[in-house]
């Protein structure tokens, strides 16, 4: 197979891989951690088994997009082979929409814990999350995993329909579109829970630390107390528009899945490749244990290249 470059492949793989490469390397920093510390403690809390989770699910995704990408920019004739196209789309679903829903597990599991409402369903919620949350991400996995079937079943069929000589290119469209409704269906109402999950958790989570905010300063409180809680609005905020633009461009890349090689799609992508590594960094910088390993390794490795440059 002889590759297929031009300027534009190019540059769009080398951006590509930069943020994958990133993203990759920042997930592996997660999961490595929590996996130390899963092993040193025989346990982890709920926190910590969604983190877990979610930088696993989110290297995976990062791995099968780019390997994808790197296939249909510079070697597109080897995803015409079975079953290369079915097996990345399939993985690549799986681990994508795992991401999704564990994300909305994580933003569902800090507006429990932060936030104070004295409705009953509301405490009892926060009483049990502990328990609920190993239910939630194994609801994920199912969800994602029977995404991750069709999938797999509606691109094996596209593919042996493409290969099976010239036909009406109208009705080959019409049987696509009839086999691919229950995905559209089904992602689109994953879509559709997640995001609300999303919304609805920030939205209480920022109406109940404003509420907080605004009573300790009526009643005279501490201001270090108050000042926290701005920056905790500020981050849930940022957390929240950058899961806006996600969740946009993901439904812009499900309506536009049959549009290959479109440069107005890079923009789109390079933001999909970017957020994984963004939001890990974002979570990495709130976690105090987190963030001092982080700063530790950094520190290493500055010494290191600082005794080399001494040395040379």
């Amino acid at each position: 197979q002889h590759s297929n470059v031009t300027s534009y492949r190019a540059t769009a793989v080398a951006i590509i891989s930069l943020e994958a490469f990133a993203g990759l390397w920042i997930n592996a920093f997660l999961v490595c951690v929590l996996c130390i510390a899963w092993l040193k403690k025989k346990t982890l809390n709920s926190n910590e088994k969604i983190l877990l989770l979610l930088g696993f699910s989110r290297f995976c995704s990062l791995c099968f997009s780019w390997i994808y990408s790197f296939l249909s920019l510079i070697y597109p004739n080897y995803l015409h082979v079975q079953p290369t196209q079915q097996l990345l789309v399939s993985l690549r679903s799986f681990f994508n929409y795992s991401d999704l829903w564990v994300s909305a597990c994580l933003c569902f599991f800090y507006c429990i814990k932060i936030a104070n409402f004295r409705n009953s369903f509301f405490i009892y919620l926060k009483v049990k999350i502990d328990r609920i949350v190993p239910w939630l991400l194994l609801g994920s996995e199912i969800f994602s995993l029977v995404i991750g079937i069709l999938v797999y079943d509606i691109s094996d069929k596209v593919q042996c329909n493409n290969s099976s000589g010239p036909r009406n290119s109208w009705k080959v469209n019409m049987k696509i579109d009839e086999r691919s409704f229950p995905l559209y269906f089904v992602t689109g109402l994953g879509f559709v829970i997640s995001f609300t999950t999303v919304i609805s958790s920030a939205l209480l989570l920022l109406f109940s630390l404003w509420r907080h905010k605004h009573k300790m300063q009526t009643n005279s409180m501490n201001t270090l107390s108050v000042d926290a809680h701005i920056r905790a609005m500020k981050s849930i905020l940022s957390f929240f528009i950058m899961y806006s633009i996600n969740f946009i461009f993901f439904i812009i890349t499900m309506i536009n899945s049959r549009k290959k090689g479109n440069p107005k799609m890079f923009i789109v992508y390079v933001f999909l490749y970017a957020f994984p590594g963004l939001h890990s960094i974002i979570l990495i910088l709130s976690n105090p244990k987190l963030e001092k390993t982080l700063l530790r390794i950094l520190s290493c490795v500055k010494c290191k290249v600082c005794r080399k440059q001494e040395l040379e």
